[in-house]
């Protein structure tokens, strides 16, 4: 019987693997070695396919943070707008109310 590669020891079911062992005529020892092997070899590809993902998720976090912070500093920036705005029209009322008094207009005593 020829030997079973990587690639095929992971693929082969449990039942298939055993049914081959069986077969071939390997001792106790050498079963027990392949199958640590194939143990050793579905692991290895569990932490792979975990590495990736994890990635994976790392990247769109990234992004995500990146779009965020565009939005933090478009708010900020849209707020110091509206700041300098709101003291343009506070300079701009205090102004006429210094127009009116200086004519003589009555104004209600709430401003």
């Amino acid at each position: 019987m020829r030997p079973v590669t990587d690639d095929e020891l992971v693929s082969l079911s449990v039942r298939e693997l055993n049914r081959h062992l069986k077969n071939s005529g390997l001792s106790k020892q050498d079963i027990l070695k392949m199958k640590q092997r194939r143990r050793t070899l579905k692991n290895r590809g569990y932490a792979a396919s975990c590495r990736n993902k994890r990635l994976e998720v790392k990247g769109g976090l990234e992004g995500e943070k990146i779009a965020v912070l565009s939005d933090i500093q478009r708010i900020k920036d849209e707020n110091h707008g509206l700041q300098r705005e709101i003291e343009e029209v506070k300079l701009r009322f205090e102004q006429l109310k210094k127009d009116a008094i200086q004519k003589g207009i009555l104004l209600p005593p709430d401003l």
